[in-house]
């Protein structure tokens, strides 16, 4: 580009827009390791115990009148948080989404479950995105759905990741837009998400 167009070298990319970027001979790493520990730290997150996994695979997460409710503006803030964490973190993209749904009145419940994101995080602030050198360029892509897994409105989501050779490059988990009457629909519906991302 330099010999294109009139610019200064002032060394190799290492941080933009939040994202640490480490270049290596093998390829490229990209986190968020910075934003999280800030991210755990503001919440007062940053000595919980680690968990696991983002979520437990036994919570149903409804919207519940009867609950106690939380501070909006808290949660509100803990799940943009963790939306922009998704962006090198696809790992808690599909339970970030679960949660997001619940912005409008959070409940004791919703909030337990950010906070085993941000626990999950505590022991995972190292993990990111590899992009190694010379892989091949072959695009290949997986979608996935639950059959009526929402409880709220008995529909479905739908989950899709794109790989560039061994390299994941695209990914996103979404609640489908109509509710689907057979598995195979689900599917179907799943796999035309896929294509419409790789387009």
């Amino acid at each position: 580009m330099r010999r294109e167009f009139e610019m200064s070298m002032i060394g190799e990319l290492t941080f933009f827009l939040g994202l640490q970027i480490k270049q290596s001979k093998e390829g490229i790493f990209i986190s968020q390791s910075k934003y999280t520990r800030e991210l755990l730290k503001r919440f007062g997150m940053d000595n919980a115990k680690p968990r696991g996994t983002p979520i437990s695979p036994s919570i149903n997460l409804v919207r519940d009148e009867n609950g106690k409710d939380v501070d909006n503006k808290l949660y509100r803030g803990m799940i943009g948080s963790l939306l922009y964490l998704t962006a090198s973190r696809p790992d808690i993209m599909f339970n970030v989404c679960i949660c997001a749904r619940f912005q409008a009145c959070p409940i004791e419940s919703h909030l337990t479950a950010v906070k085993r994101i941000f626990k999950y995080l505590s022991g995972t602030i190292n993990l990111g995105l590899w992009y190694p050198r010379n892989s091949s360029l072959d695009l290949v892509g997986f979608s996935d759905s639950d059959y009526a897994g929402c409880l709220v409105d008995r529909k479905s989501t739908s989950g899709t990741c794109q790989f560039l050779g061994n390299a994941l490059v695209s990914w996103h988990s979404k609640n489908q837009t109509s509710v689907a009457l057979s598995t195979a629909e689900v599917e179907y519906v799943a796999a035309e998400s896929c294509r419409a991302q790789v387009l």
